[in-house]
């Protein structure tokens, strides 16, 4: 490498005294420095910082666009800088020039692991070590292909950050990621490939991210990954600028589709536009190049044959042109971004002082411990004792406020209201294993007391497939009784079949309020104790007190259940009301059919009251005729009255003493 190449960090910047001349404005200089200043606290692990990444499909030049863009020589052999992120940190300060390597470990790594990386600082003496730096860097991160290991994964989302304080003229941030790979290989695989889309899509996706997406002139441009990925992240295009290296490398009479996209009209189109500039070659940098020489040199290009005559815009040619741009462009980016940065910053530190406050004091001794813990189980059982009475807007109601989304759990006296109202609900309308209506589509004689199936709906059944049913059961319960009246045994069948659902229900009921409890206890827990750990405790045994209190719902369901297959009793004298008004509602029913009997056909289908003995003989002989002859039809009515006697009585009382 030539001496211009090696030099110290302070002769490589005094060699450039313009280094960058449209990037250190008094008003960019100052906002980078508060950026700086962000980062160099640590701000930006928290909060987006605005900063220049410069991405792109491996062998595209970004290292010459990147040395140009900075000032510093970056090396350029293959596998060397493509393998991690290169954060480069440059703070313009009124001390002697230096420069200090150190690696910014994943987040993903281990504590032990992240310790020893940052414990890794190198003072940089000359740039002519950036090399041997990287490859230090890359073994101590565990990079298949440094050091003397050769396992590993091939890249990495640990940072290496090259930090260059003193008298350089600006404050810039800018990272160097790993080229994009298009297909595998055999020294990278598709989990390598992966690695490398993902470490570049934490940087684009950033929106306050300033991407300087290089692009290959030879290439097609719209199918190489960072275009792609900028208008994925980048959709409106307010943060990309495209820079198209290698147009010497054109195959001749195809620098016109270049010439097209530079000037942002070809098919491939950013809000920001394009660059073109013509990075050093080879035999350039093995002559020691300096950025005058290359600046002056790319001017010429572009100034001869056959670029003179596709009438490029000079503003957007060059490295020189990019520099100012990007002077104007970092203005409106970081006057846009600060104030966002700011509020963000006074959002995180209230949310820490909340934190810290819930934390509260330190507990350096059991004493301490203890008094902690008895404040969050008074706290605790105030919020659960202010929701069993249902008291919202008295103590706590800050939490029974704050999820206006989540009031049927939060609200747990409400809760248990719209829990046990939906049961009893469920419970009459839809507990009857079989629903006399008056329209239905259902085979009821599919089905008898025997039948252990349990339909998930009532099945509806008109009053005659009613009666046709419990016919059946009445035959198959007779006993010593005399004709037309039923066994006891007959009613107990029939009540515990119609009766059938009210268990599955009654589970399903369970499994709902236990739910629901234990989403409030979750969200009461970490209201009262901040602390993860300490919350995650208290749930761990309060889970086990839940469990232990619905297997005891569940035993007291067994033990109801149990008393409910018994045979049915009450003493409720609304069973005994329900049965007279059955009786009168059928008497009535057979003597207004009776009368109209009696007026057909003598009074024109017309009631006539008279007191006259040959009208009264006319109802009586009607009555007579509607009396029932058939003794089992009429056990069966008498069944079907104290069934549904039975079941008003029995059903109204489950919300709230069987469950």
């Amino acid at each position: 490498m030539d001496s211009k190449r090696g030099a110290s960090p302070a002769r490589e910047m005094e060699d450039r005294p313009t280094l960058l001349p449209g990037l250190h404005s008094m008003r960019s200089s100052q906002r980078l420095e508060e950026i700086a200043g962000l980062r160099a606290r640590g701000i930006g692990e928290h909060i987006s910082l605005p900063q220049l990444v410069v991405c792109g499909d491996q062998s595209t030049g970004k290292s010459s666009v990147l040395e140009g863009i900075t000032g510093l020589p970056f090396p350029r052999k293959d596998g060397v800088c493509t393998r991690f992120a290169t954060e480069i940190m440059l703070t313009h300060t009124e001390e002697e020039i230096h420069a200090l390597a150190e690696i910014i470990p994943s987040p993903l790594r281990s504590e032990e692991a992240k310790m020893e990386l940052i414990a890794y600082k190198r003072e940089i003496s000359d740039f002519n070590e950036l090399p041997e730096i990287i490859a230090e860097a890359g073994a101590m991160m565990g990079v298949r292909g440094f050091g003397e290991s050769n396992v590993g994964p091939s890249f990495t989302q640990d940072v290496l950050r090259i930090k260059v304080s003193g008298s350089i003229g600006l404050h810039l941030t800018v990272v160097d990621l790993p080229g994009l790979i298009a297909v595998p290989s055999d020294d990278q695989t598709e989990a390598d490939v992966q690695a490398v889309h993902d470490l570049v899509d934490t940087y684009v996706q950033n929106t306050r991210t300033i991407i300087l997406a290089v692009v290959q002139a030879t290439n097609d441009i719209a199918n190489q990954g960072i275009i792609r990925k900028s208008k994925k992240f980048d959709r409106r295009g307010e943060r990309t600028i495209g820079v198209i290296t290698k147009p010497d490398l054109l195959n001749a009479g195809t620098e016109n589709r270049i010439a097209a996209l530079a000037k942002n009209q070809d098919t491939t189109r950013l809000k920001l536009g394009f660059f073109l500039l013509k990075n050093p070659s080879p035999s350039d940098l093995a002559g020691g190049y300096c950025h005058l020489e290359r600046e002056q040199h790319e001017k010429q290009y572009f100034a001869a044959s056959p670029w003179k005559e596709l009438e490029l815009d000079v503003d957007r040619t060059g490295i020189v042109p990019l520099r100012t741009y990007l002077q104007r462009l970092l203005d409106q980016h970081i006057e846009r971004e600060l104030p966002k940065v700011r509020k963000e910053i006074n959002q995180l530190i209230k949310r820490t002082e909340v934190d810290l406050a819930d934390l509260g004091d330190a507990r350096p001794t059991p004493a301490h411990l203890r008094i902690y813990l008895s404040r969050i189980a008074m706290h605790f059982h105030r919020l659960t004792t202010a929701a069993l009475h249902g008291d919202y807007h008295g103590v706590d109601a800050a939490f029974f406020q704050r999820r206006k989304d989540s009031f049927d759990y939060v609200r747990l006296r409400a809760m248990v209201h719209n829990v046990n109202t939906a049961f009893s609900n469920e419970l009459r309308n839809s507990g009857q294993t079989m629903k006399v209506v008056a329209q239905h589509d259902s085979e009821a004689d599919t089905h008898d007391s025997a039948s252990e199936d349990l339909p998930s709906e009532p099945l509806h059944v008109s009053h005659d497939e009613m009666k046709a049913f419990v016919l059946k059961l009445y035959r198959n319960t007779r006993g010593r009784e005399l004709p037309g009246n039923y066994n006891h045994v007959l009613l107990a069948e029939l009540f515990h079949y119609q009766s059938k659902r009210w268990k599955a229900i009654a589970s399903e009921h369970l499994a709902s309020m236990f739910d629901q409890v234990k989403l409030f206890v979750q969200d009461a827990v970490r209201c009262v104790a901040a602390d993860d750990h300490v919350s995650m405790e208290m749930l761990d045994r309060i889970a086990i007190v839940l469990e232990e209190a619905r297997q005891k719902a569940d035993e007291e369901l067994e033990k109801l259940w149990d008393d409910h297959s018994q045979q049915p009793i009450t003493y409720n004298h609304y069973y005994t009301d329900n049965i007279q008004n059955a009786r009168r509602n059928a008497t009535r029913n057979r003597i207004k059919q009776a009368m109209q009997d009696a007026s057909i056909g003598v009074y024109n289908g017309k009631l006539h009251i008279s007191n006259t003995a040959a009208d009264a003989e006319k109802l009586l002989n009607a009555l007579q005729q509607e009396v029932t002859v058939d003794m089992d039809d009429q056990a069966c009515s008498e069944v079907l009255a104290g069934f549904s006697a039975y079941y008003k009585v029995s059903a109204p009382d489950c919300p709230c003493f069987r469950i």
